[in-house]
């Protein structure tokens, strides 16, 4: 009875296994019919499977389509391809529809053909964090041989530059003072790159992400803000994001004054603050095994001037800003803190529009997952 009943167990446990995969997969018959579609794909297609399977993929996928000489190849090799950056734009998916396709046929059914599509924008977004990680990490060690090898001279300097002041003349006074000045600018510099060389495990709890936003819109109408419309776009039914408080008041704070700098005092000047449930990419979190969703999307918008093209691409890395006096140490660090808490961060931009958008981890998934016991919004 037992024995009997293992087949359909199996059947159940694969089924189960391709409805977690984060990408559409299916499963194409030599007509095109669609034998087999998992969660993902039904979303895809936007189409569940009892519709699906009434239909061909030709239906949903321009017949001229790189795909369908991919399934073709597949069938006449009896082997596995994979092709990046085709497009399968089409009316009925949308445009600008760019996918990596991995195809493979099925030994036991050669009039099968296993396709998983993988969306553009996640692989894109993935190899920005990565990057964005290995920027800070550069950082690091950076930030590690400058407090050791400059704190101690520059604090030799400018006991030498305080002393030379008592007997100094008015005219080399000042000078003294500059060199002083100067010193300290340098060590507050280095105090700023030593926040990377930080490598102690973060403090998360349950944080209220409003309550974050409203703190730092607080601060900034105080301060850089005063003269800026600010504007809350709230999703109120988000759960608590897994995160550190104040690391967030640092993220966000950082941002917001950013976006005001960067409105000035342009007429009609606006920051939005948008926080939003989606889906999300799977990202393993630091510190732990876990892989978890990014369902929590935090954005900041404003309306200014852009940033220039030429470093868009680069806005991440340390020590690149638009601003004249600036350390551009602000942005990498944003990006070393949403990458320590497992989260991404994307920047778009162009003139009138600026956006920063965070994915970062809810905290009921990481509590139940630390349990054991599934989540609905981690289930794919």
């Amino acid at each position: 009875m037992n024995d009997e009943a293992a087949p359909m167990d199996l059947a159940a446990t694969q089924t189960r296994i391709l409805n977690a995969l984060p990408h559409p997969v299916v499963v194409i018959d030599r007509s095109g019919r669609f034998r087999f579609a998992n969660s993902d794909a039904e979303q895809f297609f936007s189409a569940g499977m009892s519709y699906l399977a009434k239909r061909r993929l030709q239906d949903f996928v321009p017949a001229d389509s790189p795909l369908f000489a991919l399934i073709d190849q597949v069938r006449e090799q009896q082997g596995r391809i994979s092709e990046y950056r085709v497009d399968v734009s089409s009316p009925r998916l949308g445009g600008e529809r760019l996918v990596d396709l991995y195809v493979s046929n099925l030994p036991d059914d050669p009039d099968l053909v296993v396709v998983m599509i993988q969306l553009r924008s996640i692989a894109e977004k993935m190899d920005r964090q990565l990057t964005h990680r290995s920027a800070a990490r550069s950082v690091t060690g950076l930030a590690a041989m400058l407090a050791h090898e400059i704190r101690n001279p520059l604090s030799g300097i400018k006991g030498a530059a305080q002393l030379l002041a008592t007997s100094a003349s008015d005219e080399d006074r000042s000078l003294t003072r500059l060199i002083q000045e100067e010193s300290d600018r340098i060590v507050k510099l280095v105090d700023r790159m030593e926040v990377f060389s930080d490598q102690r495990p973060i403090e998360r709890s349950a944080v209220n992400i409003h309550s974050v936003l409203e703190h730092v819109k607080t601060l900034a109408r105080s301060g850089v803000a005063r003269k800026i419309k600010i504007t809350e776009l709230y999703d109120p039914s988000l759960p608590p994001v897994f995160a550190n408080r104040d690391q967030l008041v640092q993220i966000f704070l950082n941002l917001v004054k950013n976006a005001a700098e960067a409105v000035g005092d342009r007429e009609g000047g606006e920051i939005r603050l948008i926080t939003a449930f989606k889906p999300g990419v799977r990202l393993s979190v630091p510190g732990t095994r876990d892989r978890v969703t990014l369902p929590l999307e935090f954005t900041v918008e404003d309306n200014g001037a852009g940033i220039p093209d030429d470093i868009r691409e680069h806005i991440f890395d340390p020590f690149v800003t638009t601003k004249p006096s600036g350390s551009g140490l602000g942005l990498a660090l944003v990006a070393k803190i949403v990458g320590d808490h497992g989260g991404v961060i994307e920047c778009e931009s162009h003139e009138g529009h600026t956006s920063f958008r965070i994915l970062m981890p809810a905290w009921r998934e990481i509590a139940e997952a630390t349990t054991d016991a599934p989540h609905p919004a981690s289930e794919v």
